[in-house]
């Protein structure tokens, strides 16, 4: 496992930073090997740009709204570390979270993606949970990260939410298509190209990490947000000639 070497982890937001901040001082907390935190902000005016600057994180501030393909492609340029993390702004990780993620990416030299398990997202990385409050999730995440390779799994498709990868992927792979801007079925889509070079995918099953869940899409596309998600599918079908529902 490469304990020793970065992993960069790249956060685009936009008006989000009521979210920004717990996931940025979760990370700080929760995180036993070696990081470094890239914000992209997409053009936010509810102080996102000068909360990085005061918390010494790196910052990509753009002018506009670029949406989260094209920000995370941003960040990813500037990224220096060996493994590769795209984070959701509404994401609080936990216990133990990127050290079980890192021994499921190094299990084996093809395994190319990993994602965690969480209590908010489409397909299998959704696990049914009861919890009574955040401090009760955090709780429940403690005992359940711990390291157990039985708990992994092998799948076609992982959700972009909190998406760790392998540099060599990236020099393989690319970029994220920006055609699917503002987002969804990016992800999709950069799992189908990885599976393509041949990488696995695992879902790292001993990693539970807390999920908003959409809540930058909802807020800023209220009325088109179904409309945006048939668009971005007809734009996977168009480009491989595949429905991305048949392989969840």
């Amino acid at each position: 496992m490469n304990e020793t070497k970065l992993t960069s982890i790249v956060i685009p937001t936009y008006n989000g930073l009521q979210l920004l901040v717990p996931c940025i001082e979760s990370i700080r907390r929760y995180t036993e090997v070696p990081y470094e935190i890239i914000v992209v902000d997409n053009g936010s005016t509810d102080g996102t740009q000068e909360y990085c600057i005061q918390a010494g994180l790196t910052l990509i501030a753009l002018p506009k709204n670029e949406g989260f393909p094209a920000a995370c492609n941003r960040g990813l340029a500037v990224a220096s570390g060996e493994q590769l993390l795209l984070l959701n702004n509404d994401v609080i990780v936990t216990p133990r979270w990127l050290s079980n993620m890192l021994r499921a990416l190094y299990s084996a030299d093809d395994v190319g993606i990993v994602g965690p398990i969480t209590n908010y997202a489409s397909g299998r990385q959704q696990v049914d949970m009861t919890w009574n409050s955040l401090e009760d999730f955090m709780q429940i995440a403690e005992r359940h990260n711990q390291s157990d390779p039985a708990k992994w799994q092998e799948v076609k498709r992982l959700v972009g939410l909190c998406f760790l990868f392998r540099r060599k992927l990236w020099d393989m792979v690319g970029r994220l298509d920006e055609r699917y801007s503002p987002g969804h079925y990016e992800d999709d889509d950069y799992c189908y190209r990885a599976r393509q070079k041949a990488f696995r995918l695992f879902i790292s099953g001993d990693t539970l990490v807390y999920h908003e869940g959409s809540v930058s899409f909802a807020s800023n596309h209220p009325n088109d947000w179904k409309a945006l998600i048939e668009r971005n599918r007809r734009i996977f079908i168009d480009k491989w000639g595949v429905d991305p529902w048949i392989f969840m």
